[in-house]
């Protein structure tokens, strides 16, 4: 705004006077590097909603693990209460060990339909919660791909 024009080495020499590294951004882990580096220990977990014939809206929580594509339907309901979800993460915990499942984190978006304990009880388990980002899907793309092809191929279809 005023004019003044700044070499980059005066910055440099600024910033490195001060202790601060050139690009700090290069040395952390961008979250294409995490899913490639982790997909054998990540699982995905999403709730999508369908309407039956009769009108009625159930909410299904379905959960994909990375490396092997499997889906595990947990469950749907027409209301998804603290106690349901729960109940169906516990089983899910017990599912994944008695599977001796080498899952370490699950990503799931920022929906109010997960308690405090569905975090607690993967917790317990071993297994890291990693909340996307707020209106970003693509941090959870597998999942969300397979939401979008089983509403287009089966759920609207029948």
């Amino acid at each position: 705004m005023l004019g003044v024009k700044v070499a980059p080495s005066t910055v440099w020499e600024i910033l490195h006077d001060a202790g601060i590294d050139p690009a700090p951004n290069r040395t952390a882990t961008s979250w294409a590097d995490f899913l490639h580096t982790q997909a054998h220990a990540i699982l995905a977990a999403d709730f999508f909603e369908t309407v039956t014939l009769t009108g009625t809206r159930l909410y299904i929580l379905a959960v994909i693990e990375h490396a092997s594509r499997r889906i595990r339907i947990l469950g749907a309901t027409a209301h998804p209460t603290t106690a349901w979800v729960t109940q169906v993460t516990r089983n899910l915990a017990m599912d994944l060990h008695d599977a001796a499942s080498n899952a370490r984190y699950l990503i799931r978006d920022r929906d109010s339909k997960y308690p405090a304990l569905f975090d607690a009880i993967l917790a317990d388990a071993g297994i890291t919660v990693v909340r996307s980002g707020v209106q970003v899907p693509r941090m959870n793309a597998i999942m969300e791909r397979w939401v979008r092809t089983c509403r287009r191929e089966l759920l609207d279809r029948t």
